[in-house]
């Protein structure tokens, strides 16, 4: 009996795999699934690294918008150092010996280019450096041109023997018992106010006379009315 039982058992299948088989497998997996872990954090490295690179700080957002007003307010600067210092001048008058073409505190734009390729003319309002004094600047208008013989006789004034029609006096010259003959000399002018009787001019100075080198500039409009206290915008003739 026992020796049928022991005939009709089925065979059990006893062979192992080896331990070193088992060990080598489960390696293999255990390193598979470290280089799936080590590729998912790359990943999510690579992608917090992007958006921090993508995403300036804030601080630097700031510096930026600073330095961005910096470069506007230099620019600025410097425009406004080109047009003071080439383009225009920007006077204004403290005395009445122009009235009443200019008033005593009006504010005139004068523009420096006015005589780059031409010359004053008789007539022209410039803005000049005080021949007697170059720290001080005048405003005036030409009378006497390079050449010109002026005469003032009897309250009226003659240029190369000619009556000077001047309909901008603020009054009648006052007359002088003398006649006064200026001749005005190459490269110069000769300058007087529009308001005759209370204004230091060429007939009074020292230098008499204004080099074109030192005109600085032609008046061309007024921007503030000094008499009434408003900004006002008109031409200068």
């Amino acid at each position: 009996m026992q020796d049928y039982e022991n005939n009709n058992r089925p065979e059990r299948n006893t062979t192992r795999r080896p331990s070193s088989e088992y060990s080598r497998y489960d390696r293999q997996d255990w390193y598979s699934d470290l280089d799936d872990e080590d590729d998912e954090l790359e990943q999510q490295y690579n992608k917090s690294t992007y958006e921090v690179e993508k995403e300036p700080s804030k601080g630097r957002m700031i510096l930026s918008e600073i330095f961005s007003y910096v470069k506007i307010f230099a620019v600025a600067i410097l425009i406004a150092f080109i047009t003071t210092h080439f383009i225009i001048v920007n006077a204004q008058v403290p005395t009445g010996s122009m009235k009443n073409t200019i008033m005593e505190g009006d504010r005139l734009i004068g523009f420096r280019l006015a005589y780059t390729f031409s010359e004053p003319k008789r007539g022209d309002i410039v803005i000049f450096r005080y021949p007697d004094d170059e720290t001080q600047t005048y405003i005036k208008r030409v009378i006497g041109t390079p050449g010109d013989i002026v005469q003032i006789i009897g309250g009226k004034v003659y240029v190369n023997s000619e009556e000077l029609e001047e309909d901008y006096l603020r009054e009648p010259m006052a007359i002088s018992p003398k006649e006064e003959t200026y001749v005005v000399p190459e490269g110069h002018y000769f300058m007087m106010g529009d308001n005759r009787n209370s204004s230091l001019d060429s007939r009074y100075w020292t230098n008499t006379y204004v080099a074109k080198d030192k005109i600085l500039a032609k008046a061309v409009f007024r921007y503030y009315d000094g008499e009434n206290k408003h900004m006002s915008f008109s031409g200068i003739n």
